[in-house]
């Protein structure tokens, strides 16, 4: 049969999704799934990485059943996965021997801080882009080797392995325990700080550190690989055998889908967090403003990407904190019309810093503050600063790269979830005081996925295939005057500070 589509596994971090796209880049299918939030005490986040295989399956077979696809027709699967969130599990028997410690989790911080103790904070970033920092891979493993009965020993007698979700679910589709292929992409393997960003390899130095055995982690493989990883068994999901040969972090995802494959090039994805990715080409830039080096993509033989990235923390999940803890309304899609009700945000700010803060700052002892409250202060004007919240994060994360890569950005393309909320996005336009840009096909992290996969298969040959696909929904424009686009900034950055510390 023709193949007419290729498709992904967009694995995040509060549902699992399944999108089929034709050669267009245009959807042809869609489904999605929620999966559950362990919160075994303060600061700790864990998934169940068995509900999420379940949960993969079932998009699957939804997203074949709803659209009407046959599984014959689709040339080639990807994955793209909540980044950094860790597993380790028996490569004999599929169970994990542990919860997925997720990216937001902050149990590694003692673990994080006795390594700085020689070094600095900065002690791997001349090897691995990053600093030292809870959010990582390399701790979180650490923590289970440590923490865990009977893993360390597993570990050395290969009965012990570690992924990414990316690898988790690469290894699933591939047939599992009967086989399945343990691998990564450049992108995640990236995020662990534990890969060396000039061999593009596993840093022998840095395990050694780590006291994690080399045995436990995947190949390292390009994102878009015509050495097809593996392919799915006749019994799986799909009931058909497709090659599966591509997989990018999430971020990474909505770079490709958006086409950024030019230096200078940039797009924020707003989601439970909020990612900014600068293509600077093909030599890694060192950051002195506090962003991540880090992999974009590499396609086959041709030589690997590199970004700069800023990582917000807390963006879409302020809005479902707003939902669920506080029950400012039902729906997070709610949240834009409960803002409108208040002209401004009455003089306060909000500063979601749960689980520390990110980029620029990598404070993990940071935590969410609300402040110039005052009586006058109701729900809107809170739904209004929790949005705004997002916008600033972005301008600082914005100002860093323009500083590092000496590049001024000339407009942002967006993406995501938020990306529908025209308040967030006119306020963001405003306070960048350059326009956004959203695309016509907003999910770009599953389609990045889709099109490096599609790519190692030739379903499309090139990237200049792939930037015709690409099409604008809507921009927005800067309607504030510089005067109060600089006082109101000032606020935020005054807002931050009392945060510091706090732990």
């Amino acid at each position: 049969m023709a193949k007419k589509y290729s498709a992904a596994v967009d694995q995040g971090t509060t549902s699992t999704r399944f999108m089929i796209f034709d050669h267009a880049g245009q959807v042809a299918g869609v489904d999605q799934m929620e999966h559950e939030q362990i919160y075994p005490q303060a600061g700790w986040v864990e998934h169940d990485p068995m509900e999420i295989w379940a949960r993969t399956q079932d998009v699957i077979k939804g997203g074949l059943k709803k659209s009407g696809v046959k599984a014959d027709e689709i040339a080639s699967i990807g994955v793209t996965n909540q980044r950094e969130t860790t597993i380790v599990w028996n490569p004999k028997t599929g169970e994990p021997y542990y919860n997925a410690i997720v990216w937001q989790c902050t149990r590694t911080k003692d673990i994080c801080d006795n390594l700085a103790k020689d070094g600095g904070q900065d002690r791997f970033r001349p090897k691995v882009g990053l600093p030292l920092a809870t959010y990582f891979s390399g701790p979180k493993i650490k923590w289970i080797l440590d923490n865990v009965d009977g893993v360390r020993a597993a570990a050395m007698k290969g009965e012990a392995i570690f992924g990414n979700i990316d690898t988790w679910e690469i290894w699933w589709l591939t047939g599992g325990p009967k086989g399945g292929a343990h691998v990564t992409d450049v992108s995640n393997a990236s995020r662990t700080m534990l890969m060396n960003l000039e061999t593009l390899d596993w840093d022998q130095e840095i395990l050694d550190i780590l006291g994690i055995p080399r045995k436990m982690l995947p190949a390292v493989r390009p994102s878009g690989d015509p050495d097809v990883w593996g392919y799915t068994p006749a019994d799986g999901p799909f009931g058909a055998k497709i090659p599966v040969c591509g997989d990018l972090g999430d971020q990474q995802g909505a770079l490709v889908g958006q086409t950024c494959f030019s230096p200078g090039e940039a797009k924020n994805t707003y989601g439970t967090g909020c990612f900014m990715l600068l293509n600077t080409g093909t030599k890694p830039v060192p950051s002195k403003s506090g962003l991540l080096t880090t992999l974009g993509y590499k396609f086959g033989s041709a030589p690997a990407v590199y970004c700069l990235e800023g990582s917000i923390a807390i963006t879409g999940a302020l809005v479902q904190w707003l939902r669920d803890n506080l029950q400012f309304f039902k729906k997070s899609s709610e949240v834009e019309a409960l803002a409108n009700t208040v002209e401004d945000n009455g003089g306060i700010y909000f500063v979601p810093a749960f689980s520390g803060l990110f980029a620029p700052y990598w404070k993990s002892d940071a935590r969410g503050v609300i402040v110039g409250m005052t009586r006058y202060v109701n729900k809107g004007h809170i739904a209004r600063a929790a949005l705004e919240a997002t916008a600033y994060q972005t301008r600082e994360v914005l100002d860093a790269m323009n500083k590092d890569s000496g590049v001024a950005l000339e407009a942002l393309k967006v993406d995501g979830g938020m990306v529908f909320n025209e308040t967030l996005m006119q306020f963001q336009s405003d306070i960048l005081g350059v326009p956004v840009i959203r695309p016509t096909v907003a999910e770009t992290t599953a389609l990045g996925a889709a099109y490096a996969a599609g790519l190692a298969v030739g379903f499309w040959k090139n990237t200049d295939e792939l930037r015709e696909n690409w099409g604008v929904d809507k921009t927005w424009n800067p309607k504030m005057d510089a005067k109060t686009r600089k006082k109101l900034h000032d606020g935020w950055l005054k807002a931050v500070t009392r945060t510091f510390d706090w732990v």
